[in-house]
């Protein structure tokens, strides 16, 4: 006669940790207790990597979040033959940062050109000529051609991003970022000082 197995039960209050496997496989199984786990386990990794490459903790906090939303949609596509767990996590955490920075960048240079081109603060009181500055940019403007127009209104009025513009033109995004950049070119052409050009 042989013996049942013995049974090891947590201690009242606490659970067993799940191994790295049996977290991955739960993942796998679209097992939203599988995702808090690997969340648990390896969220301070991601977290650390986004921090050190951002400089910011909020928008680590944000890559950390979409890394693990992006593993967990792309869970099937996991294949432990290629590599641990851990390092395909790594692999998205430096794709997101590579998001984040480029949408930094975007944010960067569209408030610097909103700044340089479109003085939508109202300075009139202070600078006499900022009136004369935004009837010239108006007309600037309205000279582009209607695509390079639409794209600039959208970025600089809406505060569109480009992907964003793309959806609601429904041109494709090479196309919105060439209709900025030349519209972009083409106002500082235009606005430069006659003694520039």
């Amino acid at each position: 006669m042989t013996a049942d197995p013995i049974l090891v039960r947590p201690v009242a209050g606490r659970e067993e940790t799940p191994s790295d496997a049996q977290t991955v496989q739960r993942l796998q199984n679209s097992d939203e207790a599988g995702l808090a786990a690997a969340y648990d386990r390896w969220g301070p990794l991601v977290h650390t990597l986004a921090r050190r490459s951002l400089g910011d903790a909020r928008e680590a906090e944000d890559v950390t979040q979409q890394v693990f939303l992006a593993a967990w949609r792309g869970r099937r596509g996991y294949r432990p033959e290629r590599g641990p767990f851990p390092g395909w996590l790594v692999g998205i955490t430096r794709r997101k940062i590579a998001d984040a920075l480029s949408a930094r960048t975007r944010r960067t240079e569209l408030v610097r050109a909103a700044g340089a081109l479109l003085a939508l603060a109202d300075d009139s009181r202070v600078r006499p000529e900022a009136a004369l500055d935004r009837v010239l940019i108006r007309q600037e403007l309205a000279r582009l051609p209607a695509p390079q127009r639409r794209v600039l209104r959208l970025a600089f009025y809406e505060d569109l991003t480009q992907t964003q513009i793309a959806q609601h033109t429904g041109w494709p995004l090479g196309t919105v970022k060439s209709h900025r950049r030349r519209g972009l070119h083409q106002l500082r052409r235009c606005l430069r000082p006659e003694s520039d050009r």
